[in-house]
């Protein structure tokens, strides 16, 4: 679709959540691309009382239920609205309603409603979704492109290229619904991360998240405090996509869809770490990894191999855009 005098405008609608937040700019950002140019809105929506409080399948159809702090969804109305996560269900019907079905609507992930109600729904092939208007993808929608990883590159260069080489990005999640990080297995992940390091001469990029813990980033702190690493302390601009880019290899933890969809975005080897618990949607997804051979399981040893990037924000993208075509000349 090539660039018109009118660009394609797009709202993300979410609670906020940097996991819905990044999934639904993923896929706008995409359409960005495919189309030489789009208007993206951030939306966000803080459901008041009663609403945040029920399922979506509970609200009447067109009521938005924003409360305080929600940003307006009035008129115009833009051509796409992008949703993710269930507080965002009802908004974007709302939307879809008052523009009297002029906007096309897209949720992102599994909505629980009638999924007839949303001209598409992007979701995870492990949520096992199926019907006319459902495309599924693998793993989750991200924002890595080539050119944001360039960018993080030159802007944290100065911290990573003291590093020597092979330089692995060591992405920790932790604990969850499914899946536990206990400081057993942050002691243990600590020495193979170590020992691995002393045996290739490999450099060491580690990020942690809110889940980790204290106790068990304290652990995995001091188990590599010996090592040539680098250990993101949360302060200033967060190194992550500059992690990603430098890596040779990347080694994260089982607990996250996103950040092992990401990994497996730019091309480089993937090392899943398994924790302590799991279910059959992690593992399904997990499997899907390893018959692509775009993951293996983390062994504690290094190892490199080749892969087709996992771009499925660009192959959704495409799709959406071709359907909607399709919708126009019906």
């Amino acid at each position: 679709m090539a660039k018109s005098t009118s660009p394609l405008s797009i709202w993300t609608l979410t609670d906020g959540k940097i996991g819905m937040v990044n999934q639904s700019l993923g896929l706008a950002e995409a359409l960005d691309k495919a189309v030489d140019g789009a208007e993206i809105t951030e939306k966000t929506i803080h459901p008041k009382l009663p609403w945040r409080w029920l399922p979506p399948m509970f609200w009447p159809r067109g009521i938005d239920g924003a409360g305080p702090g929600s940003d307006a969804l009035n008129p115009p109305w833009p051509d796409i609205v992008i949703s993710c996560g269930r507080h965002a269900v009802g908004p974007a019907l709302a939307v879809k309603s008052k523009s009297a079905g002029r906007t096309f609507v897209i949720h992102v992930q599994h909505p629980h409603v009638r999924l007839a109600n949303y001209d598409l729904i992007a979701a995870p092939n492990h949520d096992r979704l199926a019907g006319p208007n459902v495309i599924s993808f693998t793993g989750s929608m991200h924002r890595i492109t080539p050119e944001k990883l360039a960018h993080a590159a030159d802007e944290f260069r100065a911290l990573i290229e003291p590093l020597p080489r092979p330089r692995i990005a060591v992405l920790i999640g932790g604990s969850n619904r499914s899946y536990r990080l206990t400081e057993d297995i942050a002691r243990r992940l600590g020495e193979d991360l170590a020992v691995l390091a002393e045996k290739t001469g490999a450099g060491l990029m580690v990020t942690a998240s809110r889940r980790t813990g204290s106790a068990n980033e304290a652990v995995l702190r001091d188990a590599l405090d010996h090592t040539q690493s680098v250990f993101w302390d949360n302060k200033g601009s967060n190194p992550y996509f500059g992690f990603l880019a430098a890596a040779d290899a990347i080694i994260v933890t089982c607990d996250s869809v996103n950040m092992i969809t990401e990994a497996a975005a730019t091309g480089k080897p993937v090392h899943i770490v398994d924790l302590e618990g799991g279910d059959a949607k992690f593992q399904d997804f997990h499997q899907s990894l390893y018959d692509a051979e775009i993951a293996r399981p983390f062994s504690g040893e290094f190892a490199e191999w080749e892969y087709s990037v996992l771009d499925e924000p660009a192959r959704v993208a495409n799709e959406v855009l071709r359907r909607m075509e399709a919708a126009k000349n019906e």
